[in-house]
């Protein structure tokens, strides 16, 4: 990444480096800024910054942008992208179950990550190869990826802002009600700490999920509702945590779900079939939709339930 200069007015006089950097530039976050600063990429008049530095509003500011060592952390790797749009600041994909999103314990090879990262190199400048939200390895659908480090800055705030629209379909068990809003925080599962769980304690993040019941059906002689829910938070196993707190847990859950029902199908059956946003560049609203993945539309019928359009 190219350096970034500075020349400071007077009218930066008596602040402190690590904030008139991230004032003046906007596009990389505070905590990266500052770490740069402590690293020693940012530099004023020549000489090394330090964070709580106060300047006087004559000073020349160099700045070297950095990719984190975590970033650049994994190798790139051949696989087939489903690519549904692609443009200079964004790459949205259609992921597959199965696929693991980001390298991990376990999982250090064969991501989604890696297959970013052989697509395009440049991606190893761009925190976690411009991946800004994750799916779950066994939810298909729909993510946005960044291009550049201040695309993905955008993104992400455009998700703390939850101007992100995402959308998905799940199959449940039972026949919940034909619409509701579930506002129940969450947090780590205070026992088994591979789970999610709505919490009460102050350790608990908000999350929001609204849901619609779009048909219903009758699945291993037991029956099926299929919702779509639409979130306004995006914690970790958001939607099947809380489905499964109203009673009404997704079809092939087996880790949320009851084990005798598992076994009906293969993964979770969710997709997260429609995103929207505000494109980082053009400032345009832009959405995205996808059909039901194969083996989801299969179960549904299964189920003689219709996929939705």
């Amino acid at each position: 990444m190219a350096p970034i200069t500075l020349d400071l007015t007077p009218g930066d006089c008596g602040e402190r480096l690590d904030k008139v950097v991230g004032r003046l530039v906007p596009q990389f976050s505070r905590s990266r800024m500052q770490q740069w600063i402590d690293d020693g990429f940012v530099t004023v008049d020549g000489k090394v910054g330090r964070t709580r530095m106060t300047v006087y509003g004559d000073e020349h500011i160099v700045i070297l942008p950095q990719a984190a060592p975590e970033d650049t952390a994994f190798a790139p790797e051949q696989m087939a992208l489903d690519i549904v749009f692609e443009d200079d600041a964004i790459i949205v994909i259609n992921k597959p179950a199965g696929l693991v999103v980001h390298p991990g314990a376990g999982n250090w090879s064969g991501t989604l990550l890696n297959g970013l990262l052989h697509y395009l190199p440049a991606l190893t400048g761009v925190p976690r190869a411009g991946i800004v939200h994750r799916l779950d390895k066994d939810t298909s659908g729909l993510m946005v990826v960044a291009k550049t480090l201040e695309v993905h800055t955008d993104l992400v705030r455009q998700l703390a802002a939850r101007s992100v629209h995402r959308e998905y379909l799940a199959l449940v068990w039972g026949t919940p009600n034909l619409s509701g809003t579930i506002d129940a925080a969450m947090g780590r599962h205070p026992r088994d700490r591979i789970k999610m769980a709505v919490l009460e304690s102050m350790t608990a993040k908000p999350a929001i999920t609204h849901f619609e019941r779009l048909a219903s059906g009758m699945l291993d002689r037991r029956p099926v509702s299929l919702m779509r829910c639409r979130l306004e938070t995006g914690r970790t196993h958001q939607i099947r945590v809380h489905m499964q707190s109203i009673g009404f847990g997704l079809v092939g859950d087996s880790l949320y779900g009851k084990a005798h029902l598992a076994p009906v199908f293969h993964r979770q059956a969710l997709q997260a079939c429609r995103l929207g946003l505000v494109h980082p560049v053009s400032g345009e609203d832009v959405e995205w939709h996808v059909a039901l993945a194969a083996d989801f539309a299969g179960l549904i019928a299964g189920a003689g339930i219709d996929e939705p359009e």
